[in-house]
């Protein structure tokens, strides 16, 4: 089955993600971050008079997560620009020259006339 000369290709590779893999994806990246942030609260209950400053870091870190991880999770469908183009063009066929004509320069009434001995009528 031969393509038609005038029709567009393109490359699966450039094709986006699926919704469902995409929304999927972020999910799992939002709850990982939500898990972290849960542990570093109750980190930073239980260590609070044991170590404070480590206590204090993973407090920091309970309160910033949670903008961070929605930051995260709503980054998802824009275009990465390192995909290559999507479109890839058809190849270029080489046309075929024309066969040389022999006697170009003989052509037309004249010519006739002339190869029937110079008789015109």
């Amino acid at each position: 089955m031969r393509k038609q000369g005038g029709t567009e290709v393109f490359r699966i590779t450039g094709a986006r993600q699926g919704l469902a893999d995409d929304v999927r994806g972020r999910q799992r990246r939002y709850v990982i971050s939500m898990s972290v942030r849960t542990v570093s609260v109750i980190l930073a209950a239980v260590l609070w008079n044991v170590e404070r400053y480590v206590a204090i870091v993973a407090l920091v870190l309970g309160v910033l997560l949670p903008y961070v991880a929605v930051v995260i999770a709503n980054a998802g469908r824009e275009n990465t620009p390192s995909l290559p183009s999507t479109f890839v063009p058809a190849p270029m066929r080489p046309m075929l020259d024309a066969a040389p004509v022999s006697g170009a320069a003989e052509s037309g009434p004249e010519a006739d006339g002339a190869r029937h001995g110079g008789e015109t009528t």
